[in-house]
């Protein structure tokens, strides 16, 4: 094996294995789903949770990171025959940032795919079309989780307007690409990539942004970034590169990925010119656009909302324009005095993505970086830009989902939903938290995850990771987890206020192992079972400890939870006496009375 080349951990996570389950429609379609076992004789049937982790924790599967995963969607592309191999670009200097590469190149080549003349080949397109597609039954049986309706329980719950089905099926899959309101980002040329799909009416999704930068970081770092930020949750992942050897670093990432991943191929532009706003043309864009095209990238943010009249209304912003594609964006049209190429050219982005099936995420350029500058004039003026070239992209059958904020105190984020709703058209929305103060630098996962968690509910169908670092400095391995970890809470927390059928069950299982303290039970359900054990082995830390009805909060003598047992024990004692004394009465009733009535039988013998 080459030198930098990760080794990865593959271990599945605690009393977990990877099941399978099989499509009934296509034989080559197979959902893998997460199944926690429980303590045996608990009563209890194993859980089956939804997995992002890919093959990384099956057993069975072998990991070869210079060969990559396996093309799953390989199959599925031929039997289509809408697609054709043709020559790719040859990788050029400043692809890797103008330097000879110390980071090797993904050796195994595959045929790179685009779609045929006068073909159509976006999921929206055949959605649109009433064609179900493997990748739509894919990820109807991935959101059901492998459970019947007969199984699932759907609680009291305010989806906000959302349309939240009792069971996922393809067809609904396919009504929802087919309106705009989901995508299920997967580029022709990332077959590797299991399907999912991103909508309001669905599971909230996270995404996780990893990336190297100028100062720091390696090809060896970042795949395993990716691999442990799927393995801890995360839906799909950024590559955010900034500095050298991008082209092989993603290359890298891509083969190995079972998540989508997306880019802003704005960075890598912005490289190729040495960092000089100015000196972008839409030609050197255009040729990065392809390059990642033929990589395989699922997504791109494209800042193409971003238009000359709006600069002047970030004057008086406290923090002024905080995006890092707005910014460069903003200087360029500044220095041409012109609208930006983004924009002007966005038909040709259009026609890029709808030759690979590459979804838009059309960025927010424009977003508060503080508070105090949220939901003002220029964001929404952006905002109904991006509402604006949905309806182009859509023209095409190219997928679009809208990024936003950002920082928005509470107070104020229902109406970043409902603009957002009205001006691009249901199309799903995917935010950056918001922040809701800007008081906690090295706190941001959380002051992040309280407004993830409402615009949620609200209708936010993806939501972006905020780690501890935020504001502060690249994140490392630790803080991916954190972020990760912090989002899944925000996420569930939104599908349960939606209502999704199978939401409340995780929950309802580790109440009932917490009632019952079955600890490893509790661990394992938990989002973080080795953290969660951790801290109970801090100061409980044998073997018998994981047997005993307290923990080291409340001791022996204080634990309500064993103080209820004790009371339900002690009342259906009660109710046992209580049962057999009336069952007694009866009896005795029965046979006739115990005491004889004197008068009675004088009456009766006279």
């Amino acid at each position: 094996m080459p030198k930098n080349i990760p080794s990865i951990s593959c271990n599945p996570l605690p009393a977990s294995r990877k099941i399978y389950q099989q499509s009934p429609l296509f034989s080559d379609v197979r959902v893998p789903l997460r199944e926690i076992s429980l303590t045996d004789g608990c009563g209890e049937k194993p859980l089956n949770v939804y997995d992002t982790s890919g093959p990384y924790t099956d057993k069975e599967a072998i990991i070869d990171l210079t060969k990559g995963l396996p093309a799953i969607g390989s199959s599925w592309l031929s039997k289509r025959a809408d697609t054709e191999p043709y020559p790719a670009r040859s990788v050029k200097p400043e692809d890797n940032g103008l330097t000879n590469s110390p980071i090797p190149a993904f050796e195994k080549k595959r045929p790179i795919l685009r779609a045929k003349s006068g073909k159509s080949i976006t999921q929206m397109a055949y959605a649109r079309a009433g064609i179900i597609t493997e990748e739509m039954e894919y990820v109807a049986i991935r959101e059901n989780e492998g459970l019947a309706i007969k199984d699932q329980q759907k609680a009291q719950s305010n989806p906000l307007g959302g349309e939240i089905p009792e069971i996922y099926t393809a067809e609904f899959v396919r009504n929802e690409i087919a309106n705009g309101r989901a995508i299920i980002p997967q580029n022709i040329n990332h077959p590797e990539c299991e399907p999912m799909i991103i909508g309001r009416n669905f599971r909230v999704k996270i995404n996780a942004n990893i990336g190297n930068s100028a100062v720091t970081s390696s090809m060896a770092e970042e795949v395993d970034k990716m691999v442990w930020a799927i393995r801890w949750g995360a839906d799909t992942v950024m590559d955010l590169s900034t500095g050298r050897n991008i082209h092989n670093i993603r290359e890298w990432i891509i083969r190995n990925s079972p998540v989508p991943i997306g880019t802003v191929p704005l960075y890598q532009a912005l490289e190729k010119v040495q960092g000089v706003a100015e000196n972008l043309t839409w030609d050197i864009f255009r040729d990065t656009l392809i390059e990642q095209a033929e990589q395989g990238v699922d997504y791109f943010t494209i800042h193409a909302g971003l238009r000359l009249p709006f600069i002047p209304m970030t004057i008086d912003r406290v923090t002024g324009i905080v995006s890092r594609g707005g910014s460069i964006m903003a200087k360029w049209c500044l220095h041409h005095h012109k609208e930006s190429f983004l924009y002007e050219y966005f038909d040709e982005i259009c026609d890029i993505a709808s030759t690979y099936d590459i979804s838009l995420s059309l960025g927010d350029g424009l977003r508060p970086g503080s508070i105090a500058d949220a939901n003002d004039e220029a964001q929404f003026a952006e905002l109904k830009t991006l509402g604006e070239l949905t309806k182009i992209a859509w023209k095409k059958n190219v997928q679009v989902m809208i990024e936003g904020p950002g920082h928005v105190p509470m107070h104020k984020i229902k109406e970043n939903m409902e603009q957002q709703l009205d001006l691009c058209h249901e199309a799903p929305f995917y935010t950056l938290g918001p922040l809701t103060t800007d008081i906690a630098p090295g706190y941001d996962h959380i002051t992040s995850a309280i407004g993830a968690a409402m615009i949620g509910w609200f209708g936010t169908a993806m939501l972006c990771y905020v780690t501890p670092k935020e504001h502060l400095g690249l994140p490392d391995k630790d803080d991916v987890k954190t972020g990760v970890i912090t989002y899944k809470i925000a996420a569930h927390a939104a599908d349960l206020a939606k209502g999704l059928p199978r939401a409340q069950l995780r929950d309802n299982a580790l109440s009932r192992a917490r009632f019952d303290f079955r600890w490893h039970d509790q661990f394992n359900l938990s989002l973080d079972p080795e953290t969660a054990c951790a801290f109970h082995d801090e100061t409980m830390p044998k073997d018998a400890h994981k047997l005993v009805h307290f923990c080291s909060m409340c001791g022996p003598k204080f634990c309500s939870m064993r103080i209820s047992h004790d009371i339900r024990d002690a009342a259906a004692l009660q109710k046992t006496k209580g049962e057999g004394m009336v069952a007694m009465a009866e009896k005795y009733q029965e046979s006739g009375d115990l005491y004889v009535n004197v008068a009675q039988k004088k009456r009766v013998n006279s």
